[in-house]
């Protein structure tokens, strides 16, 4: 049966569906022996031979499912041109190609989820879903009763208001401000920016829950694989 090729490379775990689309742009696709740059190409993978980086894709592949509590100064793109540590830098020996869901910005720490199952990566990037992540934030100075409701209310990013969020304070010093916020949206740099908004800077973002997984004593710079159970409830979201 014909499928699109961003669906056949997603199914294979060669990546996500979004990310699919980019290895079509950047010509890293075969079919046939000919290179395809056509993302809307509908071909039936049972009568096609198809490489990426000219190695056969796997359909029966197995799935991996990591969670991994990312260091500062680690990006989470699959690829970089500037030599900088990757997320599946961590995943090297694996077999399988690995690739995040989702992002997190080079200086933010914490759960981020790794895997070869391009299927639960689009259903768990897609907005409709609403996946909870929970993040403890450090900023500098105080933060008042009023920049708290503006924050849960919703601030403008890019002339678009943010979905109302939960922002609980967990400590406060002379000098700086600990807070809980909990958001179901996944734009750019978001939680940063929603201080920004509210005139604050901050110091410090580490995410320590996503879609109900918490790190869980989890040191930095260390991953584990999912349990079957986990991997059950994160397809029931």
């Amino acid at each position: 049966m014909k499928k699109r090729l961003q669906t056949i490379l997603s199914h294979a775990g060669v990546s996500s569906r979004r990310h699919a689309a980019e290895f079509i742009e950047d010509g890293r696709i075969k079919v046939d022996g000919r290179t395809v740059t056509e993302k809307g190409l509908k071909l039936d993978p049972e009568k096609h031979e198809i490489l990426v980086d000219d190695r056969p894709i796997r359909a029966g592949e197995k799935r991996y499912y990591f969670l991994l509590n990312k260091p500062r100064g680690v990006i989470s793109t699959v690829k970089d041109t500037h030599g900088r540590r990757k997320v599946t830098d961590f995943f090297k020996d694996l077999e399988a190609r690995v690739y995040p869901i989702g992002r997190l910005d080079k200086d933010t720490t914490g759960i981020i989820l790794v895997t070869n199952d391009g299927e639960l990566t689009h259903r768990l990037s897609h907005p409709r879903f609403e996946i909870e992540k929970e993040y403890i934030v450090t900023i500098n100075g105080d933060i008042s009763p009023d920049e708290i409701t503006r924050l849960e209310r919703g601030v403008e990013i890019d002339e678009r208001r943010t979905s109302p969020c939960i922002v609980k304070v967990v400590e406060k010093s002379a000098k700086n401000a600990v807070l809980s916020v909990k958001i179901h949206e996944g734009r750019k740099r978001q939680v940063r920016r929603m201080f920004r908004a509210v005139g604050r800077r901050v110091i410090a973002i580490d995410r320590v829950k996503y879609a109900g997984l918490t790190l869980d004593g989890l040191k930095r710079g260390r991953f584990r694989q999912l349990s079957e159970e986990e991997v059950a409830k994160l397809r029931a979201i």
